[in-house]
């Protein structure tokens, strides 16, 4: 284990942790959780992060620095760590899992866990009792749903009703409602007949409807032969719905057979993969579901995949476990999702990837609605981007008469001392907000004396051949700092190398806050209280800012390097030490040796004393 990556009562807590299934959680300095995590053997599992050899990516190097402590849980099975690891990964949400990106929350039909269970559309799942089915890609989808049911089993309004529900006092209230004034709410009914009716519910919310027909017209058919019309005709019309809605799903298989299929897709651009569910019973597609996930950087698919299932069978769902579920990648480990699956079922649970076939065939669909998925939620992400440009953003194109809105300006500023150590920045404003990591300093090096018309030719000549060379983001807007001088060099600069006209570029001098534009004789004086101007001003300060601050540090280095470092003995750590006690050279220069010898010994005091008076 590494010291430099954990601290010595992380690395005793791993040493002492037992070879058992279980629950970990990393935490940092301040107790959140960095990471949650299930294991078959905790210490193995635990220690594999600490250890050099583990070949770990960068985001996982990063979050083991950060940790400060660790908190264990240990379990029976493998099963329930799966069930208790994805329970407080939903609770803590920590930084380092995958993460699940919804812009929504998902509906299901809850069938209530009472004498007398209502049925009814919610977004917010209850840990109660009640049955959750879902969740539903579409509210179209779940409201025709709902319909359906009440059409084909007499469900009266306030039985498939939200309203009516009374979740804190524990029971359902039952009001009057429309069908009660026909003398037909099912409010009415006798309880074996109602719980019947519910039953009939779960089946076609469960898919089986090929089942549910059969028996339908079982009981249409006794209805008949002991002569109960009335009855064998509500019976006939659930089975006209029953059958109706059966014929509207897709037959995915020859087989009637029950099966899940995942699919998983990533877009690198976005930085997202999007999870698809097919649930496939008695051969019909039912429903599809999906969910974006974040947080996937440095991840294999098979790790994304294994989180998206997970998360589905160990959460809110009443669908039932299948006889086949099928992927579009190997998991990582699919041991404990198996032992849980089993267990939920009570028979082994086949988890398989297919690689031809009719079963591969539906994996291809799945991956293509991924993908489309995918597409969709780029074009919003970008949509959304295009509205939260600011408005300075969009006076200052409508001021300049730019051809595109500048949401990425880039600004250049010199400092020099009367020619000495010139230097030069360039800082990068995206959406009118800092970008720093896009900061860059420039060393002028061709340049003599105090000129800044070449210094700003240089810079720019510098800059724009590399975003040339290797292809970097084109800036919507260059500024300098200053007037029709710079300008007209920065212009020539860009003309030189053949960068010009690829993007806009103004001067911006200080003293009437004049814009230059190339071409134009006349500078454009934008009004004070333009936000558009406050925008190019704080471009122009940062970049000054950002320029003499690289100025007196280079000047500051030189300093200790010309003066200090040339005293025999005296490196440059030792120079910084003197500059920070002393505050300048020149106050070295004035110190009593004995203020130098208690600072950096007798016989380096000595020396430093005799340099500047020598040379005095």
């Amino acid at each position: 284990m590494s010291t430099s990556s954990a601290n010595i009562d992380v690395k005793e807590k791993v040493d002492h942790l037992p070879l058992s299934p279980g629950v970990y959680m990393f935490k940092d300095r301040k107790d959140r959780r960095l990471y949650i995590g299930k294991a078959k053997r905790l210490r193995n599992r635990v220690r594999s992060y600490f250890q050099e050899s583990g070949g770990h990516d960068g985001r996982i190097r990063v979050m083991v620095k950060k940790i400060k402590d660790l908190e264990v849980i240990v379990t029976d099975s493998e099963a329930e760590a799966l069930i208790l690891e994805n329970n407080l990964i939903k609770e803590h949400q920590p930084r380092y899992n995958v993460m699940y990106r919804d812009d929504k929350s998902y509906p299901y039909i809850c069938v209530t866990n009472d004498d007398r269970p209502r049925v009814y559309p919610t977004r917010t799942v209850i840990n109660d009792g009640s049955k959750y089915f879902g969740p539903y890609d579409s509210v179209m989808h779940m409201k025709r749903m709902l319909e359906t049911m009440r059409k084909a089993f007499g469900l009266c309004t306030c039985a498939v009703s939200r309203k009516n529900v009374d979740r804190t006092k524990g029971a359902p209230q039952w009001h009057s409602c429309f069908d009660d004034y026909l003398e037909s709410c099912s409010g009415d009914w006798d309880m074996e007949e109602y719980q019947e009716t519910i039953y009939k519910v779960e089946r076609m919310l469960n898919g089986r409807t090929d089942a549910l027909i059969r028996d339908l017209k079982e009981e249409m058919s006794i209805a008949s032969e002991a002569l109960e019309f009335e009855k064998a005709a509500r019976i006939r019309d659930s089975l006209r719905a029953v059958q109706k809605y059966s014929r509207k799903m897709k037959m995915v298989a020859d087989k009637k057979v029950d099966r899940d299929l995942f699919a998983i897709k990533v877009d690198e651009e976005i930085s997202e993969a999007c999870g698809v569910l097919f649930k496939v019973r008695e051969g019909k597609l039912i429903s599809k579901f999906h969910r974006f996930l974040k947080n996937i950087k440095h991840l294999e698919k098979g790790e994304m995949l294994q989180s998206f299932v997970e998360d589905y069978y160990t959460g809110q769902h009443a669908g039932g476990i299948p006889d086949e579920v099928y992927v579009s990648d190997d998991l990582v480990n699919d041991e404990p999702l198996a032992q849980y699956l089993w267990e939920e079922r009570g028979r082994k649970v086949r988890i398989h990837r297919p690689q031809r076939g009719e079963k591969a065939k539906m994996i291809r669909m799945a991956l293509s609605n991924a993908k489309l998925l995918l597409g969709e939620r780029k074009l919003e992400k970008e949509k959304a981007a295009r509205k939260r440009i600011p408005h300075s953003v969009k006076e200052l194109k409508e001021h300049l008469d730019l051809d595109r809105l500048p949401r990425r300006i880039e600004c250049f500023d010199n400092s020099n001392l009367q020619g000495s150590d010139p230097v030069a920045s360039m800082v990068c404003f995206v959406d009118a907000r800092t970008r720093k990591s896009e900061y860059k300093r420039f060393n002028i090096k061709t340049v003599e004396g105090p000129d800044d018309f070449a210094s700003m030719k240089e810079v720019l000549s510098r800059r724009y051949k590399r975003v040339m060379n290797e292809k970097q983001q084109v800036p919507d807007l260059i500024v300098v700092d200053g007037g029709k001088g710079q300008l007209s060099s920065a212009v020539e600069a860009l003309k030189e190398i053949g960068f010009y006209g690829q993007c806009e570029i103004i001067g911006l001098a200080k003293r009437l806050e004049e814009v230059f534009v190339p071409g134009r004789s006349q500078s454009i004086m934008i009004p004070k209280k333009s936000s558009a101007l406050k925008l190019l001003q704080r471009v122009r300060d940062e970049a000054h800012r950002f320029a003499i601050s690289f100025h007196r540090n280079k000047r500051s280095k030189r300093t200790i390097q010309t003066e200090l470092t040339q005293i025999k003995g005296i490196g440059e750590k030792t120079a910084q030490k003197m500059l920070t006690k002393f505050g300048s050279v020149k106050s070295i220069q004035k110190a009593d040796i004995d203020v130098l010898q208690e600072e950096v010994g007798n016989k380096m005091g000595q020396r430093v004393y005799d340099y500047f008076h020598t040379e005095a």
